[in-house]
């Protein structure tokens, strides 16, 4: 009956120091809201009663003591306990759980302060390391957490921890299972939540977007302006070739036509010479006729020529008639002998 007083006094007056301890906490803290309790003292799972038959849930190991030494670790299933001299002290989960790392500031390297948080996933893959190793593995990894982010975000520009995200959860990852490998803890990834730069960064970024912005509209216009440019200059460069090439085909048509019209000229006047002479030569007194009209228009030629004021030179021989009869006969001679040689 002692005992059992004994043992309710000893429980009153562990609460009653707690209670106390907490007060003091708070009156210490300026904002009671932001008071985090210990997780060590609040998230400390309950342990199992100490009785002979014990069923370990799946995706749980529990860690026995005998006589306050380690004995052995507890598989999922059916287990038997020595009362008294066997205790459950620790109980640990085998499952994957998510730890949530508190906001904090940090120094990036170009000297700007962040606000950020993250997630934290773990999961336990030895459970004596994780009991007797570290007196809180889950507190212990979230403080690890904190100052492997502010390490690594110290080390990094705030355009780096923008766009680099991946790679940094990445680093913060690796160095957090190197120095958690003897809580026999994982540590599976690591995810920042939320960055919240400061109000002046946030307004000196907002305006480097919109100059960005502003930038590539200016390029595209420009961009537009140029081709459009081009367009028209290469269609009026068209429009001058096709001018020039319509041009020269037009001027190459017209001096085939004259020189076509000139052939058949020449064509026309020779058969019509041809014919004439044939005619006169197969006309009795033909080459008297002829005589007579090439007579009487020299005479009406020369008469012409008398009517004009102006000044002629002519020659001596002008007056001499048999001599310009004389070579027109001479003419039609020789037309006569070449229309008689291509007949032969």
């Amino acid at each position: 009956m002692l005992t059992r007083q004994a043992i309710i006094n000893s429980n009153k007056l562990i609460a009653s120091r707690r209670f106390a301890n907490l007060q003091n906490v708070r009156k210490f803290t300026n904002n009671p809201s932001n008071f985090q309790p210990s997780l060590t003292f609040f998230q400390k799972e309950r342990l199992p009663a100490n009785t002979i038959v014990k069923f370990v849930p799946q995706q749980t190991a529990w860690v026995v003591e005998r006589m306050g030494k380690f004995h052995r670790v507890l598989s999922p299933g059916i287990a038997f306990l020595i009362p008294v001299l066997d205790k459950i002290t620790y109980v640990q989960s085998l499952k994957e759980s998510a730890i949530e790392i508190p906001s904090q500031n940090a120094i990036t390297a170009d000297n700007v302060s962040l606000e950020m948080d993250g997630i934290l996933y773990v999961k336990v893959n030895d459970p004596y390391k994780a009991s007797y190793g570290v007196e809180d593995f889950k507190f212990a990894i979230s403080q690890l957490a904190q100052t492997t982010m502010r390490s690594e975000i110290g080390s990094l520009t705030l355009d780096s921890v923008l766009k680099e995200r991946q790679t940094l959860n990445l680093n913060i990852n690796k160095a957090i299972n190197e120095a958690s490998k003897e809580w026999g803890v994982e540590c599976l990834r690591y995810e920042i939540r939320d960055i919240h730069p400061p109000q002046n960064v946030l307004e000196a970024m907002h305006r480097q977007v919109s100059a960005e912005r502003s930038k590539r509209a200016e390029i595209l216009e420009s961009e537009g302006t140029r081709q459009s440019r081009i367009n028209i200059a290469e269609g009026e460069k068209q429009s001058v070739i096709l001018s020039s090439e319509a041009n020269k085909q037009e001027k190459i048509n017209m001096a085939r036509g004259e020189a076509e019209s000139i052939l058949l000229k020449a064509e026309a006047t020779a058969e019509g010479l041809k014919k004439v002479a044939v005619a006169i030569r197969e006309t009795p007194g033909g080459e008297q006729a002829v005589s007579l009209q090439v007579a009487q228009e020299y005479v009406k030629q020369f008469g012409n020529l008398a009517k004009e004021s102006n000044t002629v030179v002519i020659p001596s021989n002008m007056g001499d008639m048999g001599n310009w009869m004389a070579s027109g006969l001479s003419i039609y001679n020789s037309l006569n002998k070449q229309i008689d040689n291509e007949k032969k």
